[in-house]
């Protein structure tokens, strides 16, 4: 089992680390540092299984780091929390849960409600690239923007991401992703406009207006003119025999350990999926000091960018096509993966099964689009595979059927993020042109920053989405 977890050295990354605390995990003191998260900070000293599930006692570790699957959730000084999402205080009194979770009074959103409605002139919902692509333009052109995010930073997805972006100047080309997370908040805020809440969930739509809650905050009611929803994905899990021991863990999940807070998600590795995100982070767990044993890819070709596998490839590392994982084997963490050879109705084929030891497993198996608050408004959804799951039936300037509610980045279907910017820049114009219909230059810059999209969709890597797209844009 490996236990040097905090990376020291790294080749792009320079992990500014805030002040030293200690934190106590049931009864034991342990060194954590100011600015991490609490899962962060255990799973950097060791722990693994952070509860039991309340039926079969199984042990459950950290999954998706971003506070949507539930399993890193702990109790902390008598409240349960998901430690993915909580920041780490000097004294905090941390141990694991066994059997139901208690529920906690101070989280229940009528108690304690702002009696004052907040009116802004745009909601949105999501920090990553839509969002705060949106909320720069809105803001810049005077509207009064109030942008909210579960998250403790802006940016989504940009802030693990490593790698150079490619294309023009203008969709940040040269740059990697977590520079550019960084430059957009700074200047987001420098609008006067523009109010961000992060830590920060929209719970529901009422006819009253959109709760919205924060842990020290409390929970209070936003009436917005128009509504912006770019709440992004969440990762996709996969069937197979222990699929819920800790050390099967989300691509992205690994990747906000990693390159969020210096902390390796594991020292030798098995990454399932070849699309480009399997690609990515394999590159990235090399570079942060990691062994990583071999992809693994159902399909018979892999399905990400060759400019990708070519780097996986240099390194020697594996990619074995028209394989599948059966099941991850160990005990309070994963072991081994075992993966078999499949037929052409991808099934398993017996006899084929091969064991691969490892301590850490990685699903790379594509995203679903973040739709629930969606259809809290009434908007028109449909279900379509290529483009990750129920999305929203909208017109090209990005407009649901819900007059005044908008969508952009990965809720409206699963992308890359220079998409996402492109889409959060032609919302923000559909609503200035909702405001003021005959500004010609607003106008212009729309069917611009429209035709900029569908050229950047032209490429064959993009077919899949293109066909999604027929199923749900109209007008």
């Amino acid at each position: 089992m490996f236990k040097q977890r905090r990376i020291s050295k790294h080749p792009v990354l320079r992990f500014k680390r805030g002040k030293e605390v200690t934190i106590f995990f049931e009864g034991k003191p342990l060194k954590a540092f100011e600015g991490e998260s609490l899962a962060a900070a255990l799973y950097a000293a060791g722990v693994d299984v952070f509860r039991w599930t309340p039926k079969l006692g199984r042990p459950r570790g950290p999954f998706c780091m971003v506070g949507k699957c539930g399993s890193c959730m702990v109790e902390v000084d008598g409240e349960v929390v998901r430690a993915c999402i909580t920041p780490v205080k000097e004294g905090m009194k941390v141990r694991r849960i066994k059997g139901l979770p208690p529920i906690n009074a101070r989280e229940a959103p009528d108690a304690a409600l702002n009696p004052s409605p907040l009116e802004v002139d745009v909601l949105i919902v999501g920090g990553g690239p839509a969002g705060m692509a949106a909320s720069e333009i809105l803001a810049k052109e005077g509207m009064s923007v109030l942008l909210v995010d579960d998250q403790p930073r802006l940016g989504g997805q940009l802030i693990k991401q490593t790698h150079i972006f490619f294309g023009s100047q203008e969709l940040f080309a040269g740059k990697r992703g977590f520079r550019i997370a960084e430059e957009y908040e700074k200047k987001l805020m420098s609008l006067s406009n523009l109010q961000v809440m992060l830590r920060t969930t929209a719970l529901g739509v009422f006819e009253e207006g959109i709760l919205i809650t924060n842990p020290e905050k409390g929970a209070r009611l936003v009436r917005p003119k128009y509504v912006v929803i770019s709440t992004g994905a969440f990762e996709n899990y996969l069937l197979f025999e222990n699929n819920d021991l800790p050390g099967v863990m989300g691509a992205g999940g690994a990747q906000t350990l990693m390159n969020l807070y210096g902390v390796l998600p594991g020292k030798e590795v098995v990454v399932i999926g070849s699309g480009n995100v399997g690609l990515i982070i394999t590159y990235q767990l090399l570079q942060a000091g990691a062994g990583v044993k071999a992809i693994i890819e159902a399909a018979p070709k892999i399905g990400g960018w060759l400019v990708h596998a070519a780097k996986i490839r240099r390194f020697g590392v594996p990619i074995i096509t028209k394989h599948t994982i059966i099941a991850a084997e160990g005990r309070d963490r994963v072991e081994a993966a075992v993966i078999a050879e499949v037929n052409e109705k991808w099934e398993p084929i017996p006899g084929t099964e091969k064991r691969i030891e490892c301590d850490t497993i990685l699903l790379a198996v594509g995203l679903t689009p973040n739709s629930e608050l969606l259809r809290q408004f009434g908007v028109t959804t449909k279900y379509v595979p290529e483009l990750g799951g129920l999305v929203p039936v909208r017109n090209r300037y990005m407009e649901t059927n819900v007059d005044g509610v908008f969508v952009a980045g990965d809720v409206s279907g699963v992308e890359e993020a220079t998409t996402a910017f492109i889409e959060g820049w032609i919302v923000a114009y559909s609503i200035l042109l909702k405001e003021n219909p005959g500004n010609k230059e607003w106008l212009q810059e729309r069917e611009r920053l429209v035709m900029m999209v569908e050229e950047y969709r032209s490429s064959p890597v993009s077919s899949k989405v293109r066909s999604g797209l027929r199923y749900v844009e109209v007008g």
